[in-house]
């Protein structure tokens, strides 16, 4: 058997999301301590924060609770509707300040920026049109790049957006006029493997395309089965998690390892997160898991 090349540009990680995390309480939850006891177990030496209030927000408690378990902070992450335009601009930056302090005590590189959703991801009522119109593609490209720029000037971070399911940006056309439209200095991407393919997506073919805008990766699959059956029926994206749509790797879609070889060949230094969806879930299946996707992408050089 020939042993896979080493990706040493990539960075793997995991974060709070794998371990049903999905809010800064919820008692379906695992606390905060055992998901840090059970990624640091499953070999992870990276994590993000997840939801801004789920681990401590007290640096100096986080930073002494990840350095005893030998994990590092990779990135924050935040929700934004910004093509609602500047009236909720102010709202947006006060979220965005706690999230970004922190990641930045922390040490982190990174603050992941998800568009607001169009439908609720829990009970799916419709809240506004899913398509944009012009106006509203223009504040959503013009304030993420002010949210750059001000997040990098206040608090040295980048911003990396998040193609997300029930959002503005998450098909291979809206990810492409969202790049088109926006300052490559100010506005990354994070592509998330899993998302990206949920919506049609092929994460080789845009990594290839858009390789100097890929600053950071979300590892994911999905259940073709399950998703054929969420897009039949029109289910949002929160009830899909429940049925089993983000699934364990290797035994969905993209296979990973030539989404692997493609970021390692842009020749740049980049964070791979895992990240599996599965809230709600029993507290004893995350860590199993975690356990066997870590040898997993050992098994493919990372």
């Amino acid at each position: 058997m020939t042993k896979p090349s080493p990706l040493s540009r990539i960075r793997i990680g995991s974060a709070p999301d794998s371990w049903g995390v999905w809010f800064a309480d919820d008692p379906r939850q695992v606390p905060w301590q055992r998901f840090l006891d059970e990624v640091a177990g499953a070999g992870y030496e990276w994590i993000e924060l997840g939801p801004y209030g789920y681990l401590p927000t007290d640096p100096a408690v986080l930073a002494e609770e990840t350095r005893r378990r030998g994990l590092r902070v990779s990135a924050g992450t935040v929700f934004t509707g910004l093509h609602h335009g500047p009236a909720v601009w102010d709202r947006t930056w006060a979220h965005v300040a706690d999230n970004a302090a922190l990641a930045q005590a922390m040490g982190a590189e990174h603050l992941v920026v998800i568009p607001s959703f169009w439908r609720d991801d829990k009970t799916g009522e419709v809240l506004e049109d899913r398509t944009l119109s012009p106006a509203q593609w223009r504040d959503l490209t013009g304030l993420t790049e002010r949210l750059g720029r001000e997040v990098r000037e206040r608090y040295g971070l980048r911003i990396v957006v998040h193609p997300h399911a029930d959002t503005h940006v998450d098909s291979e056309e809206n990810v492409a006029r969202f790049l088109d439209a926006t300052d490559p200095d100010l506005v990354s991407l994070c592509l998330d493997t899993g998302h990206y393919a949920y919506c049609g997506g092929d994460s080789v073919k845009l990594i290839e395309t858009y390789g100097e805008r890929i600053g950071y990766l979300h590892l994911k699959q999905v259940d073709p089965e399950i998703l054929a059956g969420v897009v039949a029926d029109e289910v949002p994206f929160g009830p899909a998690v429940a049925r089993g749509v983000m699934c364990e790797p290797p035994s969905g879609v993209p296979a990973l390892e030539p989404v692997l070889a493609a970021a390692q060949a842009l020749d740049v230094e980049l964070f791979a997160i895992v990240e599996q969806d599965m809230y709600p879930c029993d507290p004893e299946k995350p860590y199993p898991i975690a356990v066997r996707t870590r040898r997993f992408l050992r098994s493919c050089g990372a």
